[in-house]
């Protein structure tokens, strides 16, 4: 019985379903394609409009300046410095920024300071969605051979989906009227430990519980985490599937539509838990997860070691990532204006 998480291999829903669910969860745990039937939109052409102004060449630099920040550990010099600097990226790109200031106590019971980072585009619009993903890099390598104990650079797990992120906060321009975006960068994710639950995912717990306006509403999110990798594969992760199987339909038809098929494939997985969840435990926005992750295979054999850096980036992934979702915002789902 293994529930598949990003940092734990054992885990139960948190509460999200009921017994029965979860054990037939359990026996699902293998890869499976997804039947065609099961929506319309994975069938159907649904680009009525299309975009090609994604650069992966400007999200790999964004990737590069946050890496030259140094190790983005909460609580040190390097990290402050890179919050500064993205909020500034997100005051020239959005119509309101944030930066939500606060602290939060980790497993290790020591304090630090929580920086998440908001962009707002068309801030008055009522039917929203939300982009997000982790900027701060992990403190050890413990997936490493060597040098177990010291930082990582992080330029996949946390700086690959941020980088796409400030692209399309730089070329988006042209949206459905009544839509809104807000790109949320979630502090404090990679500094939990494997046999401690909730210790991950910090910053978005925090957030979740103080969010950046109060009543903020969200129709659903799309969550990007290590969207950089040569091989990467995004699959239809297992909590994603249960509560926005809609928005993931919806995305992988873009994906599929634009010639991406190669890494967003219609296969099913495990769960992993990640910020998506506690946005989805705390605020019910239906918010899924594009995660290069793989059952079998797990996550990408760079995660959490000293080869996650700027040599291990892959230009044409961070294409394929950026361009769909540049796509999906300017063909959003029907159902973000019910």
């Amino acid at each position: 019985m293994t529930f598949t998480n990003k940092h734990f291999k054992f885990i139960g829903f948190f509460g999200i379903l009921s017994i029965l669910t979860l054990f037939q969860s359990c026996g699902n745990n293998v890869t499976e394609e997804i039947n065609s039937t099961e929506s319309e939109s994975t069938i159907n052409e649904i680009l009525t409009e299309k975009s090609n102004r994604f650069s992966e060449d400007s999200a790999f630099n964004y990737i590069q300046k946050q890496v030259n920040f140094g190790y983005r550990i909460p609580g040190t010099k390097e990290h402050l410095n890179c919050a500064k600097w993205l909020y500034q990226e997100l005051i020239r790109h959005c119509d309101t920024a944030y930066f939500q200031k606060g602290q939060t106590t980790t497993h290790e019971s020591k304090t630090i300071p929580v920086y998440n980072l908001i962009g707002s585009i068309n801030p008055k619009a009522k039917k929203r969605m939300l982009l997000a993903s982790h900027w701060d890099s992990r403190p050890i390598a413990d997936q490493d051979n060597e040098r177990t104990n010291d930082p990582i650079s992080g330029a996949n797990d946390g700086a690959s989906g941020v980088g796409v992120l400030l692209e399309l906060a730089r070329i988006i321009d042209t949206l459905p009227s009544e839509m809104g975006i807000d790109i949320i960068f979630f502090d404090a994710e990679d500094l939990g430990a494997s046999e401690v639950e909730n210790s991950f995912c910090l910053g978005s717990q925090y957030w979740a519980k103080n969010t950046h306006i109060p009543n903020y509403k969200a129709r659903m999110g799309v969550l990007l985490d290590m969207v950089g990798s040569k091989d990467a594969e995004f699959l239809w992760e297992s909590n994603s599937n249960q509560w926005g199987n809609f928005l993931l339909a919806h995305i992988w038809s873009v994906a599929h539509e634009l010639g991406y098929q190669n890494h967003f494939k219609n296969k099913t997985t495990g769960m992993v838990i990640d910020d998506h969840v506690y946005v989805y435990q705390g605020l019910q926005i239906p918010m899924i997860d594009i995660i290069d992750y793989n059952h079998i295979r797990g996550f990408p054999k760079e995660w959490h070691t000293h080869d996650d850096n700027l040599q291990n980036i892959h230009r044409p992934t961070l294409k394929a990532v950026g361009h769909t979702l540049e796509n999906t915002l300017l063909n959003p789902p029907p159902s973000l204006f019910y």
